[in-house]
């Protein structure tokens, strides 16, 4: 006898592991099974041993199912009590249980036989039935059941021997054979529960008693207990039960269903506490409130993934879709309320993450979102309507600090940026080659800010007492004066070392920084490949650019610096700097006669007041880009990154400012990406590269992820007609799906290339 203890100390055997080593050992060939069950479900069934071997169980303290879907040539013998499901589904199978049986034992019994020494639960023996080819399963109990047995039984054998159940009003519990059908039913004892709608109660016939008397002693022995048989053969105290014949049963009127549902209903059953009826019948298919889900139009609501990506949230796909309507001039205007740098940094510097995740990429190519912006570059903006009086002040003419200027003074506000350096610009102005950033283009961008009213002072540098006269003349002030000290590593012979932000500035000022034939740069960032490209500028004829990690560049300005002739290595761990060039970690001598380096700037903060946080030598903020009272801040004095990013911290911090000087408050917008199972790509054709069109003619390829192109493809798709465009009073159009029409059916939502349409359950209450 294989013997499985499924408890180990505290450790239990799970149902499914159990199961397993079952199977395993009948697949080894073992025959009879002693289980110590600890709950365990479905023990028992269904099994069969590979050479048609009967298979025996002794099982104690099983959980639900025991005996599932039994099949012959099983026998389960439970010693004490089991729990529901006791032969649910039995095939064929020998079950026994020598104690109490729990709710729906023998529940759809098809085959086979279920001995129970006790008392079973509820719904016990209900659905049980009989296929002719097989023997009729049989369900003999020692006791009583619960409520609702036999229900629906439709074939098989029952038997009820009701002993120890005196005290019970009906043995068989409460509305027993209630839809009964078909099979028989043996009990002994009162039966007062017992639906006379469908049954009738008939003495026992000779092959009655004759079956009874037959199949007693070995249901008896099964369950341990031979000595009661004389008291159960008392055949005058047995009864049996059968189906009333469709002739014997109760005819209904020909009644409509409202008619029943008034007058007949069962006002005390089971659902009519909780099932008010309007007794209205609903179809199938419907609409309005009968809708399992509804439409709604979500425009807008969800970001794109080129927006998603933008640290500037600039919304390319509304900027197409204007193009699209033939509205070209407020489609160039739009990406000014984002950034005033489209055409510098958007069109020229930007590595255009917007390009990254364009789901037009999954059909052929990216729509180009880039060079779109070389379009805004000469649209100019009204100034602001009216004047609010406040001055704001800020420190640092670059990418992030103009973006300030810009954002504040269209909002109203008296705006004067201070710069150190003789022109404005910052880094765009003194560090980026003209070659990656033509002068013309920054130029008529910078002089677009300067037109809007902004006050320019270059040649200015704040220092302490500066900054204390700037902050007590105005309402606000904004540091932006980015990273401008480049850092150099403690090497040996590092005083050899070129910083490569003063490198790039000596270059654009035409100052025309000497460099020797061989070159080192240290670094291959963008910054690192702009000084790659300076030092060919300067006559350098050999350029290496050297990293500890994998160049951080982007991909376009590594090509450039290799056609231009340079050569990237990585890893590369500087050990010392000589005459010669640098020595590796490895001792490995790469030779230059000048060593650039560019990993990076640090901001100079010595000029704010010394109870201002930093960290690690950049400022802290809060979460409004506030550092002191009225005092903001954005861009490289936070954390380095690129010009995008400090165009995006710049609109936000632009945005609180605003916001403290309006007395409001500052909330920043979170952007939710539009999930691309939204999207449905195969509305477009693909092209091929030769057929992309310029980028202000690309606006066919654009998907406009999550705002609606206004292609009429949900109400063209919608089979009830129940989408309509409406023209807004104040402007634009939405789609408007009508409930007297709407299904629920979900259509508009596949056929919408852009994502716009989402089916929610319908909430709407429904009157009774």
């Amino acid at each position: 006898m294989f013997k499985i203890i499924s408890l180990d100390g505290n450790q239990r055997m799970s149902t499914q592991d159990l199961l397993e080593a079952i199977n395993e050992a009948i697949a080894a060939g073992e025959t009879e099974f002693q289980i110590e069950a600890s709950g365990q479900h479905d023990i028992g069934g269904p099994l069969w041993h590979p050479e048609g071997k009967d298979l025996k169980f002794s099982v104690t303290n099983p959980g639900q199912r025991v005996g599932s879907m039994c099949l012959e040539g099983t026998e389960i013998i439970v010693e004490g009590s089991a729990s529901a499901d006791v032969g649910w589904l039995n095939a064929g199978g020998k079950i026994v249980v020598r104690g109490d049986a729990g709710d729906t034992a023998a529940h759809c019994a098809a085959a086979g036989t279920i001995y129970v020494g006790g008392r079973v639960g509820t719904r016990s023996g209900s659905m049980m039935k009989h296929d002719p080819l097989y023997a009729p399963p049989e369900f003999w109990v020692l006791k009583n059941c619960g409520s609702f047995c036999f229900e629906f039984m439709s074939g098989g054998i029952a038997v009820v021997c009701g002993y120890d159940s005196e005290q019970f009003e009906s043995i068989l519990g409460d509305r027993a054979c209630v839809g009964m059908v078909g099979g028989t039913l043996y009990f002994r004892g009162n039966a007062a529960g017992i639906s006379r709608k469908d049954v009738k109660i008939a003495p026992l016939g000779v092959q009655d008693i004759a079956y009874l008397d037959g199949k007693m002693e070995d249901f008896l022995t099964s369950i341990a207990l031979p000595e009661i048989r004389a008291e159960l053969s008392n055949w005058t105290e047995w009864h049996k039960v059968v189906p009333l014949t469709y002739d014997e049963r109760p005819k209904m009127a020909n009644t409509n269903v409202q008619t029943f549902r008034k007058e007949q209903w069962v006002q005390d059953g089971i659902f009519s506490d909780v099932c008010p009826d309007n007794f209205k019948v609903i179809g199938l298919v419907t609409n309005d409130v009968y809708r399992q889900r509804v439409p709604v139009w979500e425009n807008g609501v969800y970001a794109a993934p080129c927006e998603f990506n933008c640290p500037a949230s600039v919304p390319s796909q509304r900027r197409f879709n204007l193009l699209r309507e033939g509205n070209i001039d407020e489609a160039y205007k739009l990406v000014l309320d984002y950034t005033p740098f489209p055409g510098s940094v958007c069109g020229a510097v930007c590595p255009n993450l917007c390009m990254d995740d364009c789901t037009r990429k999954k059909v052929d190519i990216s729509v180009q979102v880039g060079k779109l912006g070389t379009y805004s570059v000469g649209t100019t903006l009204p100034k602001a309507d009216a004047k609010t009086g406040k001055k704001v002040a800020v420190i640092g003419g670059g990418a992030a600090g103009l973006t300030a200027a810009w954002q504040l003074i269209r909002k109203g506000h008296d705006v004067t940026v201070f710069e150190a350096d003789e022109r404005m610009g910052g880094k765009m102005e003194l560090v980026i080659p003209r070659t990656r950033l033509p002068g013309q283009t920054l130029a008529t961008e910078l002089k677009r800010i300067e037109d809007m009213g902004v006050v320019f002072i270059a040649n200015t540098t704040v220092d302490k007492e500066k900054f204390s006269e700037i902050r007590a003349n105005h309402d606000a002030v904004v540091v932006a004066t980015g990273g401008h000290i480049g850092r150099v590593f403690p090497w040996p012979g590092n005083e050899r070392i070129v910083k490569g932000i003063e490198f790039l500035k000596a270059v654009n000022k035409g100052k025309n920084p000497k460099v020797g034939k061989k070159v080192i740069v240290i670094g291959c960032g963008n910054s690192g490949m702009d000084a790659a490209v300076g030092a060919y500028q300067m006559g350098a004829e050999q350029v290496i650019c050297v990293d500890v990690q994998r160049p951080a560049a982007d991909a376009k300005e590594i090509a450039h610096v290799e056609e231009l002739g340079a050569k990237i290595m990585w890893p590369v761990f500087t050990q010392e700097v000589t005459a010669e060039g640098i020595i590796t970690k490895s001792g490995e001598l790469i030779e230059g006669d000048t060593i650039i380096i560019s990993v990076g700037e640090m901001p100079n903060l010595d000029f704010l007041p010394e109870d201002i946080a930093t960290e690690r030598g950049y400022l802290k903020i809060n979460a409004d880009y506030q550092i002191a009272e009225g005092v903001y801040t954005a861009g490289d004095t936070v954390k380095p990154g690129r010009l995008v990013d400090a165009i995006g911290a710049a609109q936000q911090a632009a945005l609180s400012v605003d916001n403290y000087l309006t007395g409001n408050i500052y909330q920043s917008v979170a952007k939710t990406k539009i999930d691309s199972k939204r999207l449905s790509t195969a509305y477009f054709n693909k092209c091929h590269s030769c057929e992309v069109p310029t980028a202000n003619d690309d606006h066919l390829r654009c998907i406009s992820c999550g705002t609606c192109r206004d292609c009429h493809m949900c109400e063209k798709s919608c089979p009830e007609k129940a989408i309509t465009r409406a023209v807004k009073s104040e402007g634009g159009f939405e789609y408007i799906s009508d409930p007297n029409k709407c299904i629920g059916c979900g259509i508009c939502t596949g056929a919408c290339p852009c994502g716009i349409w989402s089916m929610y359950d319908n909430k709407q209450p429904i009157s009774i």
